[in-house]
């Protein structure tokens, strides 16, 4: 009798022990954290590759003007092309970004605006029935506007920014080497520093770099190959050469070069006087093809 009563109590116990497993596995299956919203992901268009979107699929673009990294769409510019703001983490981010690409910066009406690789982001909202209204999900119908607005992109290989040049002597100086107040549209690498053709140069030759390469840090090629830019240029006009091994890109066939006085810094065009105004060109959708 005793046997039995025992051996009631361990299946009991059993039981009971059992019950309060499932019970467990059931609450860690019914509390499971939902996934969080991705902010900012990339979305392949048939012609523009892949570009930025934010969470409900709606495109993101850059501004040429921000030619330094700071937002300069004022006035009536900031109705037209609102800012795009988002708290990030690197979970909220879609395959294919990477969180330190992204910071944060505050626009000159106060507003907090979310800055991809430098150039800071916004949405096209175009007027539809007397009221500015963002872009549907999916449409880029702000990709190419005034020459100035292109989408946002993580892979750009050249990039536009329309800016005043001032030149290493401290001057201001227009697109034709002459001394002026006016912005210029130009190319620069896909950190925003200026490039540069060099008015020596002959079409697909460069005749400036050493074979040691002892003067790249003075005006360094730009080393790619990539053609990725903005629908506004004509990818067909870039190609690229070898220079002692390394490739270096051109346009029109003026091989494309950095200038090292501009330390890297997005907005910097010093080079446009150095050593003197018209050697050292800034890149320009618009100059005439190199000379055979």
């Amino acid at each position: 009798m005793t046997k039995v009563l025992n051996g009631q109590r361990l299946l009991k116990a059993a039981l009971m022990g059992f019950s309060l497993t499932m019970g467990v596995i059931g609450c860690k299956k019914d509390d499971k954290d939902p996934q969080p919203v991705l902010e900012v992901q990339l979305k392949a268009h048939a012609t523009l590759g892949n570009m930025l979107v934010d969470k409900d699929g709606r495109s993101l673009y850059f501004f040429a003007s921000d030619a330094t990294g700071a937002n300069t769409c004022t006035g009536g510019c900031e109705a037209l092309w609102p800012v795009f703001n988002a708290t990030l983490s690197a979970d909220k981010l879609g395959a294919g970004l990477t969180l330190s690409d992204f910071t944060t910066g505050t626009t000159g009406s106060g507003k907090a605006q979310l800055i991809y690789k430098g150039r800071p982001l916004y949405y096209y909202a175009p007027l539809a029935n007397g009221a500015n209204t963002p872009e549907a999900a999916g449409e880029v119908k702000g990709e190419g506007f005034g020459g100035n607005w292109y989408v946002a992109k993580p892979d750009y290989s050249v990039m536009l920014s329309n800016a005043q040049l001032v030149g290493a002597d401290g001057k201001n100086y227009l697109a034709n080497f002459t001394e002026g107040t006016g912005k210029t549209v130009y190319f620069t690498d896909s950190k925003g520093v200026t490039l540069y053709t060099f008015s020596k140069d002959k079409q697909n030759v460069n005749s400036f770099t050493k074979a040691d390469f002892s003067n790249n840090g003075v005006w360094p090629i730009y080393e790619t190959d990539k053609v990725v830019v903005p629908s506004v240029l004509d990818k067909t006009l870039f190609g690229s050469i070898v220079v002692f091994g390394k490739k270096q890109l051109t346009y029109k066939g003026w091989p494309l070069y950095g200038f090292g006085q501009d330390n890297s810094v997005p907005g910097a065009t010093k080079g446009v006087s150095f050593p003197t105004p018209g050697i050292w060109p800034v890149g320009r959708k618009d100059i005439a093809a190199a000379n055979p």
